[in-house]
């Protein structure tokens, strides 16, 4: 969690709402002045979509081996204008996900669950190539170089001469990111990647096929222009940043979004409350939501604890909706209602199967 006070605002491009926090202190060479001209040429170039209808989304994780979301829509006449993530205007419209592509990989499961790498242009263009797919999620992170890559684990680990290596994502300049795993052209692996799983053991990354890691520029320029994206900007749970190191990363990641998303559909979900929230203040173009556990496990920030928690979450900062984990929502199905009431969107992850049809909820 961040410290309390406030810092100096600065003349970025901003959402419109209360602004009670300011989290956008002086980012120091981080490229404010780029992100601003790239948001006033993303937002002309986007000038002549048709208009903001206010929709009231509600959707759940159902299977395409990973993640798919059903959702169902009701005109919401809300106190905010919102632009949803991708179209959905009728009542039990279906828009299906991509979890990290075509699913995210499990160590040390049978070798069928896991077909594609994760996180990677082999993984992501395959889920584009399904018709009914509409949008892809994946994570990003900045490498020290303030390059933004794609890569879910906050450490990447390697093995040489018997031992294991393990450096953290963000410490790494792009060039070392890249020589991990199978490289571009030669497929060559120098660096074979290993994961950490759950209980601790570490494991060979294996997959049925495998494809190079890759940067947020490439994913915009090589998987479909028709598929949005969900990119969840991850942070460290252990690690309490710095406005400035926050906005930092926000700010090299909005440099690639501006320049490269044309009108593909995108929105930003973030499990770190006060980067979603600066990432709200920082751009009014994309819409920002906000993820938790949903009360599945405690966590050591009250507002990560239950989806009430997050529905307040979302009125402070002015976020557009919340993603929970889906037993969160199971639990406390009230929680549909009072996010519908507050006009947030509602999407949920996790492994169950679940339908959510406006406040009514039923497993499969």
């Amino acid at each position: 969690m961040l410290p309390n006070k406030p810092a100096p605002r600065r003349n970025i491009p901003r959402a419109r709402g209360r602004g009670r926090h300011s989290l956008s202190g002086d980012a120091g060479g981080c490229g404010s002045k780029n992100v601003q001209k790239a948001f006033q040429r993303q937002r002309c170039a986007r000038a002549t979509r048709s208009g903001r209808g206010v929709k009231m989304v509600l959707m759940a994780a159902v299977g395409l081996r990973g993640i798919a979301a059903s959702a169902s829509s009701a005109s919401a006449g809300g106190r905010r204008e919102r632009e949803l993530p991708f179209a959905l205007a009728e009542r039990g419209t279906m828009a299906v996900g991509g979890h990290r592509g075509m699913g995210m990989n499990a160590v040390g499961a049978r070798v069928g669950a896991a077909r594609e790498r994760e996180n990677t242009l082999l993984s992501l263009g395959r889920a584009a190539a399904h018709a009914a797919v509409a949008f892809v999620e994946f994570d990003v992170q900045v490498t020290k170089d303030g390059c933004p890559i794609i890569f879910h684990d906050d450490f990447i680990l390697t093995q040489g001469n018997g031992a294991v290596y393990e450096k953290r994502v963000t410490d790494l300049l792009l060039e070392e990111f890249l020589s991990y795993g199978p490289q571009k052209g030669s497929h060559k692996v120098f660096k074979p990647l290993l994961r950490r799983t759950g209980d601790g053991r570490v494991l060979d990354w294996k997959t049925e096929e495998d494809d190079s890691l890759c940067t947020l520029q490439e994913v915009f320029e090589h998987v479909s222009p028709r598929l949005g994206f969900n990119i969840e900007l991850k942070f460290d749970d252990n690690i309490m940043y710095h406005r400035k190191d926050l906005e930092c990363a926000l700010q090299a990641i909005l440099q690639v979004v501006f320049q490269y998303a044309r009108n593909r559909p995108v929105f930003f979900s973030s499990f770190h409350p006060d980067a979603a929230r600066m990432m709200r203040e920082l751009q009014s173009l994309y819409p920002v939501l906000f993820l938790t556990e949903g009360g599945t496990s405690k966590h050591h920030d009250s507002r990560r604890n239950s989806p009430d928690d997050a529905i307040r979450v979302c009125l402070e900062y002015d976020l557009h909706g919340i993603v929970s984990e889906v037993r969160g929502v199971l639990k406390n199905p009230a929680a549909v209602i009072r996010a519908q009431e507050s006009n947030l969107v509602l999407l949920t992850y996790g492994q169950l199967k679940l339908h959510v049809y406006l406040g009514c909820t039923n497993t499969q």
